[in-house]
C-alpha cells in the first residue's frame, strides 16, 4: 500500500500545434476545476518567456485566472523566476493575489531566467542570479507584517504571509531551502540529475523557521496514464517531441501524438530524452500504479507535483482521473 502523499498538478498552460494562447488558457481553468473536483491539493502555473508552446509568461494574471473560476485548490506559481523581477513587484503581485484569494495562493520562486540569454536581455532585469538569495529574503520581508519605521512596503502584499518554496533541480536551492527553513520544490520532472543528492542535503541541512517546523519535499513528475500502456505511450510521444525540438534549439507548440516516433529516434535523441524524462510514470491503471510506488519508495516525498504534457485536452484530464483512482490526491 502506498503512503499517503498529496497530489498537485503543475501546468504550462500548452500551446498546441494549431491553436492559440486563448484555447491554452481557458484549457487550462478547465482542467484546474477537473482536478479541484478529484481532491488535489495544489494547481501551479510556471513562468517561461519567448516559448511558443507555453502561455503563462504573465504567470500572476494566469493564476488570478485559475483562481478565479476555481473555489478551494490552492492556486500558485512553479514557480516566478526571481532574478526577472523586483522583489517588491512579486510582493505586490501575489500580496494583491492574496487579498483576492485569500489562504489560497502560493509562490514558489526560482533562480533561472526561464528564457534564453537575448530574452533575458529584452525582460531589462536588474538583478542576477547570483542575489537570490539575498532578493528572497527581501520578498520574505516585503510579505511579512512591516516594521513600524518600515518605508518601503507592499500594498498589496504586507502581513499576507504568502507561503514562499524555493524551486531547484540542483544543491544551490537545496541548501538555501534548508537554511532559510523554507519547503523545497526539485523540478525532477525535467532535471533529475541532482535529485537524491539535493534532498538529502535539504533534509540533513534544514533549520526549523517561523514558516516551518520540519523540511517539507515536493517532487516534481511526468504523467501519462490512459486505459492501457500501448494508448499512454502513444500520448507520451507529445512531451518526447517537445522535449527534442527544445534541446534542438527549436521550440514550437506542443505537438500531438507521433505513432512509432520513439522507434524513429537516434540513438543520441533517444538516451537524451530518455534521460530528462526518467522521473515519469507512463502506462495504463496497473503499470502506473506500480512506477508511483516504486518512485515514492525510492525518494520518499512528502508531496508529489505531476506534470502532464498531453495534447488532447480530454485525454489530459483523463490522466489525471486515473491517477487519483490509483493514488488520493489528497494524500
Amino acid at each position: 500500500m502506498m503512503p499517503a502523499i498529496p497530489l498537485s498538478v503543475l501546468d504550462l498552460s500548452p500551446i498546441k500545434q494549431g491553436s492559440d494562447a486563448r484555447a491554452a488558457l481557458q484549457e487550462s481553468l478547465d482542467l484546474a476545476r477537473h482536478v479541484e473536483a478529484l481532491g488535489y491539493r495544489r494547481y501551479w502555473m510556471a513562468e517561461h518567456h519567448n516559448m511558443p508552446g507555453i502561455a503563462s509568461a504573465a504567470t500572476a494574471v494566469a493564476i488570478a485566472h485559475v483562481a478565479g473560476g476555481t473555489h478551494s485548490i490552492r492556486v500558485g506559481a512553479g514557480g516566478i523566476m526571481l532574478p526577472n523581477h523586483a522583489p517588491l513587484v512579486v510582493a505586490e503581485q501575489f500580496g494583491t493575489l492574496a487579498s483576492l484569494f485569500p489562504d489560497r495562493i502560493d509562490l514558489g520562486v526560482g533562480r533561472a531566467p526561464g528564457t534564453d540569454p537575448r530574452t533575458a536581455l529584452a525582460l531589462r532585469r536588474t538583478g542576477n542570479a547570483e542575489n537570490f538569495p539575498q532578493d528572497v529574503q527581501a520578498l520574505l520581508a516585503y510579505l511579512d507584517d512591516p516594521a513600524p519605521d518600515q518605508a518601503v512596503r507592499a500594498i498589496p502584499g504586507a502581513g499576507t504571509k504568502v507561503p514562499v518554496w524555493i524551486l531547484g533541480s540542483s544543491h544551490f536551492g537545496a541548501q538555501l531551502a534548508a537554511a532559510l527553513g523554507l519547503p523545497y520544490a526539485f523540478a525532477s520532472h525535467f532535471a533529475p540529475d541532482d535529485l537524491s543528492f539535493a534532498v538529502q542535503l535539504y533534509r540533513q541541512q534544514f533549520r526549523p523557521s517561523r514558516w516551518l517546523e520540519k523540511p517539507y519535499v515536493m517532487l516534481g513528475l511526468n504523467a501519462c496514464l490512459a486505459d492501457t500502456d500501448a494508448d499512454a505511450r502513444l500520448l507520451f510521444t507529445s512531451v518526447q517531441q517537445a522535449v527534442v525540438n527544445l534541446r534542438s534549439g527549436q521550440p514550437g507548440p506542443l505537438p500531438p501524438p507521433l505513432p512509432g516516433y520513439e522507434d524513429r529516434l537516434e540513438p543520441r535523441q533517444a538516451a537524451m530524452v530518455g534521460h530528462v524524462l526518467r522521473c515519469a510514470i507512463v502506462g495504463g491503471p496497473d503499470s502506473a500504479a506500480a512506477a508511483l510506488s516504486d518512485f515514492i519508495a525510492a525518494h520518499r516525498p512528502d508531496e508529489l507535483m505531476v506534470t502532464s504534457q498531453i495534447f488532447d485536452a480530454a485525454a489530459r484530464r483523463k490522466s489525471y482521473g486515473i491517477l487519483a483512482a490509483i493514488h488520493a490526491p489528497g494524500g
